[in-house]
Order: C-alpha cells, then structure tokens, then sequence
C-alpha cells in the first residue's frame, strides 16, 4: 500500500516501479519487525494514517513525533522517512529533512527521484560547498548512466545545418508557476517559420498559462500520465531536434527521458539553479553573471551564454498599478520568497538592518508560513537574534495572484535571500515598483539576483559581501526621497530592459540553437 505521501513524490514514469518495490519492502521488513508481524505492520500503517491526518490538519511537529515513531519501530519504513522528510521541509528544517531523504534514499538506492530531492534541496542549506555539490550531481550522472548505458545515436534527423529545427521543451510547470512567467514569452516569441516548437507538459493540471503556452505552440503533448520511456518515444516521434529540460532537479523533473537521449542534442535551462550532473544532457543556458568562467568546472554541461541575462520576464497581464506610499511612515522591509530559502546567518543580517532602522518592520510570506509550528520558529529565531517578534509580520500563501501582487503596496525594500537567490519574487517587486536589494554569491544561484538588478540597470543594490549587504538596505531606508522615485521610475525602466524585451531575448536563444545545431551537423559522418 501506497500512502498519499508517496504518491506525491514518485511521478509516473521516474520511480513508479522502485516506489512499489520499497514500499513492499517496507511492510515486509515491518511484519519482521515484531513478534507478530501481522500486527507489527499495522501498527505502521496506523502511525503513517495518523500523522497524514496531522499533516492535513496543519499540525506539523505533531506529524513528525508520528512519523518519527514509525521510523524507530518500523526503520525500513521508506514511507516513514518520505513523510519525515515532506514536513520537516514546511517546518523550515531543511537540514534535517536532507537528512531524512538521505535515509529514504539508503532504503530505495535506486530512486531517482529520491537523488534529486535531496540534490534540490541541498541547495538551501549555508553555507555553499560548490566542490560537493559538483561530485554529488556527478553521481547521480553515473547512476543515470549505469540505469541506460550510452547507445550509439539513431536519430533519424537530417543534417542540414539551416533547415528550420523542431524544438521540444519538458515541463510540469507550463502553467502560473515560477517557471510558466519566463518560457511563456519565448515559445510565444519563437520564429515559427525557422522554429517548429513542440511542448511536452508533464503535470496532470491545466490553467489560464497553460492554454495560453498550448495556444502559441506548432504541437502539444499532454505527458503526466506517460512513463518516461514512452516519452522518450513521444520525442523520437516528433523527430525533435533540440530537446530542452526546464525542470532540472525540481520536483516533476524527467531528467529520465533526457538519459535515453532521445534527441540529438539536448539541453537544460530555467528550472534548476545548476547543472544536471547527466552526460546526455549537452548544454545549459545561463549568461556571464550567473555563471562566470569559473564556473564551467563544476557543470557536466557546456554553458550556453546568453547576453544580459539568462531570462526574461512575463509581467502579470492584470497586475495591479504601483501603488504610492505614504510619506514619511516606517519603512517596511519584506521577503516574499520560499522560506526554505532563508536561514540563521539571513536571519542575523536582517536582524541588523532592522536595528540600524529604528521603528521598521519586516514582512515575510511564504506557504509554509501559513503553519503555526513554522511560524513559531520563525518568530523564535528573530528573538533569539534581539528582534522583538512584534516588528515581524508573517503571511502564508495568496491565491489570488491579484492580491499576490496587491501586497507590494505595503512594501518599501524588498530583501533578497541568499546564497539561494530569488528569480520570480526579485521580478515581481521591481514591476510593483519596489526596489530589491541583494547579495552576490560565487554560484548561479547565489548571482541570479545581481543578473537580473544589471539587466534592470541597478547595479547599487547589489552587495559583495554582507556587511555591504546590509550597508545598502539600511542606507535606502533612509533615503526616502529615493526610494520615492524608484517607485516611480521602476516599471518604466523595467520595460525597456533586457529583461522584459521578449523577443529580443528569443532571438538570442535561437542564435544558441542555432549555433549548437551547426556543431552536431558537422559531426555528422558525410552521406
């Protein structure tokens, strides 16, 4: 028996069979466990019941002791570790809940999608260990390979080097997700007399996005349900030139398909601040800020230098008008980014800002936040840091992207995570006309904020260090003459910024394709 837990996080076509095999063990190792294992693997099954009810009911640290319990009793419980791991990840214990995928993964060490999470999420935890994190995607490369040796290509693409191309991307998140803001534009924007796209959805739901990235697509594959084998098919069937995964190692990913190599050259962008660790993937977009020189030691993947900035943004259609604040009223400092993002050292930095800025607040908002136990250790943490936790306003999440949106109208400064940069939520503050200030890392992730402050032409806001960091934000604080004029010149600037030039963008990537495209031709033997 599955529990909801896991279904949640094997996806059809990644781990289904090595989810039914673990799970099988872990009742079987169960049974063995007591003296009567009939008994035994109900008294597992009840505390797995238990703690989802919890879970379900918002009751988070209550749903750990239960499934804590059941590791302790039953420790082959692969289904026990998955739902410790979940929870602890909205309890903002991100290093406890690497630990448990850890665990999980001793237990199913076949899971490809186990690998992944814990490689996702390792990208929270502070400080940065680039060289580790390298030979850490470099095993799950060799593990993907062992599962699907190399095979000599059998694509049967034609050569011609400027014919137009068939280009395929992979996605659970072609829809109003973080991703959906930024590849909108370019499959809109694509030159569909030099470029057919083709679109490989892999999330069962479908919105307003969606319908409207289904619309501006040459052909449309609706892919939840399909294993990656048959997805591979899919593509080889399209004879798709240029397969591009935007997921990485997010949750959904299908990184699988990518290992079967079922188009000639492949590549990765978007989705995943790093590289994939897989050899059949070729290449990653990213540009020279994001991913320096340097960086090429630690990606698996040739890096694809974009101009500016590796993205461009799509601003909501019926995003609200920035709104005035009021003059000479308490600053107000936000982060409106994934909680997971923030951590003790954050905490501590913020803690100064707020100090240096007598009378001003910080607002955050994050779903988890919506959770009494995360927010009582949020809360916990500014005051052991000397903040009093009536200066911290804490907000979970908003449907409404309209009123999503509306929040920025109480912000002054918004603050940046770090070393996991925001992408989204740096966007969205700028249009809402609120400045954002950050801090710049040695990896992509931690150098995606100062990517995109270049592109918008706000190179003052971005810190070399902490102590600059919060230097910057508690300067802006008082200088409300210019916080005043950002608010104003903000979305004017952002328009004619190479972060919201759609098409611009779009044929700078098409020239990347096109360039990667004339490589693999002339390795191709001559007719």
């Amino acid at each position: 028996m599955l529990t909801k837990l896991v279904r949640s996080i094997f996806r059809p076509g990644t781990d289904a069979l090595h989810a039914a095999d673990a799970t099988n063990a872990t009742l079987d190792n169960a049974a063995a466990a007591g003296a009567d294992g009939k008994d035994s693997g109900a008294h597992c099954l009840e505390l797995l019941e238990r703690a989802n009810k919890a879970v379900k009911a918002g009751r988070l640290q209550e749903a750990l002791e239960l499934f804590n319990a059941c590791t302790q009793t039953h420790p082959q419980s692969l289904d026990a570790c998955l739902g410790a791991a979940s929870v602890l990840v909205d309890l903002w214990s991100i290093s406890a809940a690497v630990d448990a995928y850890q665990r999980a993964l001793k237990l199913a060490p076949r899971s490809i999608s186990i690998f992944s999470a814990i490689l996702f999420y390792r990208h929270y935890l502070s400080p940065v260990d680039a060289k580790s994190m390298f030979e850490l995607h470099q095993r799950y490369g060799r593990m993907m390979e062992n599962a699907w040796p190399p095979a000599p290509e059998s694509h049967s693409q034609k050569s011609g080097p400027e014919r137009p191309l068939r280009i395929g991307y992979v996605s659970p998140n072609l829809s109003r997700h973080s991703v959906g803001y930024f590849i909108e534009p370019v499959i809109r924007c694509h030159d569909k007399s030099d470029f057919k796209v083709f679109c490989y959805y892999t999330h069962p739901l479908a919105d307003e996005v969606t319908n409207r990235i289904r619309g501006h697509a040459n052909g449309w594959h609706d892919a939840a349900a399909v294993d990656d084998a048959a997805l591979a098919q899919m593509v080889r069937d399209d004879c798709i030139d240029i397969l591009v995964d935007l997921a990485g190692h997010s949750k959904g990913n299908r990184l699988g398909v990518f290992a079967r190599r079922p188009a000639p050259v492949q590549l990765t962008w978007l989705g995943y601040p790093d590289t994939t660790g897989l050899a059949a993937i070729d290449f990653r977009i990213s540009d020279n800020t994001a991913d320096p020189a340097s960086a090429a030691a630690t990606n698996t993947e040739t890096l694809l230098r974009i101009d500016d900035c590796f993205v461009c943004y799509e601003p909501p259609a019926d995003a609200p008008c920035v709104a005035v604040r009021p003059a000479g009223g308490a600053v107000v400092f936000s982060s409106f980014n994934n909680i997971a993002k923030v951590n003790a050292q954050l905490i501590a930095l913020w803690a100064e800002i707020l100090v240096g800025v007598p009378g001003s607040r910080l607002v955050m908002k994050s779903s988890p936040l919506n959770f009494p136990d995360t927010a009582d250790r949020v809360f916990d943490s500014f005051e052991r840091a000397g903040i009093d936790p009536a200066r911290i306003e804490l907000r979970g999440w908003i449907d409404a992207r309209g009123q999503h949106l509306d929040a920025y109208g109480e912000i002054d400064i918004a603050l940046d995570t770090f070393p996991y940069n925001g992408t989204t939520t740096t966007c969205e503050a700028l249009w809402m006309g609120v400045p954002v200030v950050t801090c710049m890392g040695e990896v992509h992730m931690s150098r995606v904020g100062a990517t995109l402050l270049k592109s918008a032409g706000l190179d003052r806001f971005i810190a070399r260090d902490h102590e600059n960091y919060v230097r910057i934000a508690i300067d802006l604080a008082h200088n409300e003459d210019l916080r005043r004029a950002l608010r104003a010149e903000l979305r004017p600037r952002l328009r004619v910024s190479p972060l919201l030039d759609h098409a611009g963008f779009t044929r700078k990537l098409e020239g990347h394709l096109r360039t990667v495209w004339h490589a693999w031709c002339e390795r191709q033997p001559v007719a």
